[in-house]
């Protein structure tokens, strides 16, 4: 028959079932290696090439579905077939949405199992890919891409605020994009032509910020030799774009406090004021009212810096726009790397949208340039990283396990090793065949 010695790993809580199974497949010639719970057939699956999984579906802490749609994503090129004693509708469905090619009825007949063993090796996964569609870019905002309310909220208070200097505070966790929304403020107002300036005060040591934002008279410090203009001066009669504002000491704050109040600067070293027409954009990725609480930050600035305020969303609350968003990724990278468009697969698709990204889109952004790298003509759910795949949360309590529980998986993975040679394996154990015979049983 053409799928000789091929390895089939066959799961089962159920010993006697799996050593039946294993003597059907034995006399068909096949390979076989035998697990009694999912994470035993997780480590085999690691370890050993395997052509066929054959799981039971109903097993106590984790269940065979949540194994098949494991390797349905980590083992994608892997057939599965289920078996059950409790056969229904729903369970079938469930199944074969997750990936299952046949699925088998406790008790069934060895030729049963042969035909269903056979088709599923037969038939392989079948790889459905997406069809490209439009990236949406919104013309004014550029790079902002999304059409989640989420983004058109924010994109709405964009339109209004662009061409006024109210102070704009914008908050959200980290790669969520505020830099390119304060951007996004700047390009598309009437203040286009004017200087964008972006800094970022948590990379400029807290010694030198206040001078690198407000400039230096000469004198001011050792090697001081001239009079030197700050990030505000910079970016005058435009926008100044401070990120990571929390980051900024008790006395730039007060500086800051001055320039808001006052629209004015005064350089380190310096006793005369400059006044300054400039719109202050400030960002965080922190809790600033927390700061606040702690003595960390002004109350009286953070006000002043939140006139109009933006509350970013975290990519996993607006997952509708991460198709669009991997879109404009493929696009970027494929005509870098690749000299053409790469495509992606729908299972590697559906793998990105159920992924909460906790590094938001600078995450997801780098995940598809790693693909692109990695893949061919177009990404598949075997090129991207273990981690974006279906996970299985093993219990706890798993941990804990009783002592005839850890001796009865320990037994069987001597047995498993020793090709089920009992003498062998008693040796192993140091016990004699009849305590053998008598613990299997």
């Amino acid at each position: 028959m053409p799928q000789e010695q091929e390895n089939i790993l066959i799961v089962d809580d159920d010993v006697h079932i799996l050593e039946l199974i294993q003597r059907h497949l034995q006399a068909l010639h096949f390979n076989t290696f035998k697990a009694v719970s999912v994470k035993d057939a997780i480590g085999i699956l690691k370890n050993k090439p395997i052509d066929l999984l054959i799981t039971d579906l109903q097993m106590p802490d984790v269940d065979g579905l949540q194994l098949v749609k494991y390797v349905s994503e980590h083992f994608p090129e892997i057939p599965k077939l289920a078996v059950t004693g409790f056969p229904s509708i729903d369970g079938a469905l469930n199944a074969m949405k997750s990936g299952v090619m046949d699925y088998l009825i406790k008790p069934f007949t060895k030729e049963e199992l042969k035909n269903a063993v056979q088709k599923s090796l037969a038939l392989r996964p079948a790889k459905a890919y997406k069809t490209k569609k439009n990236v949406f870019i919104n013309p004014v905002f550029d790079e902002l891409i999304g059409q989640s309310d989420e983004m058109l909220n924010v994109m709405n208070i964009i339109d209004k605020v662009k061409d006024n200097k109210a102070t704009i505070f914008i908050k959200g966790e980290s790669g969520t994009g505020k830099e390119l929304i304060a951007r996004a403020i700047h390009y598309s107002g009437k203040f286009a032509a004017a200087p964008f300036i972006a800094v970022n005060c948590g990379a400029i040591p807290e010694s030198l910020l206040e001078a690198e934002l407000f400039g230096y008279a000469k004198g001011a410090f050792t090697g001081a030799n001239n009079n030197r203009s700050g990030f505000f001066q910079a970016a005058n009669k435009g926008t100044l774009f401070l990120d990571e504002i929390g980051n900024a000491s008790m006395a730039t704050q007060l500086s800051l406090l001055r320039v808001l109040q006052q629209k004015e600067i005064m350089r380190v070293g310096s006793q005369k004021a400059e006044k300054i027409d400039v719109r202050v954009i400030a960002a965080t990725n922190v809790d600033l009212k927390e700061l606040i609480k702690n003595g960390r930050f002004r109350e009286d600035l953070y006000y002043r810096l939140t006139v109009v305020q933006i509350e970013v969303p975290p990519l996993r609350d607006r997952k509708s726009d991460i198709p669009l968003l991997v879109d404009k990724f493929l696009f970027k990278y494929g005509v870098e790397y690749k000299d053409r468009i790469v495509d992606i697969s729908d299972e590697a698709l559906l793998a990105l949208t159920r992924y909460d990204w906790p590094g938001n889109i600078r995450e997801l952004e780098n995940s598809i340039q790693r693909a692109v790298i990695m893949c061919d003509k177009r990404i598949e759910i075997s090129n991207l990283p273990k981690h974006l795949k279906f996970q299985i949360d093993f219990p706890k309590q798993d941990i804990f396990l009783s002592l005839k529980e850890i001796e009865k998986r320990h037994i069987l993975m001597v047995l498993e090793a020793t090709n089920n040679n009992k003498t062998k394996a008693a040796e192993i154990l140091q016990i004699d065949r009849k305590t053998l015979r008598d613990k299997i049983k």
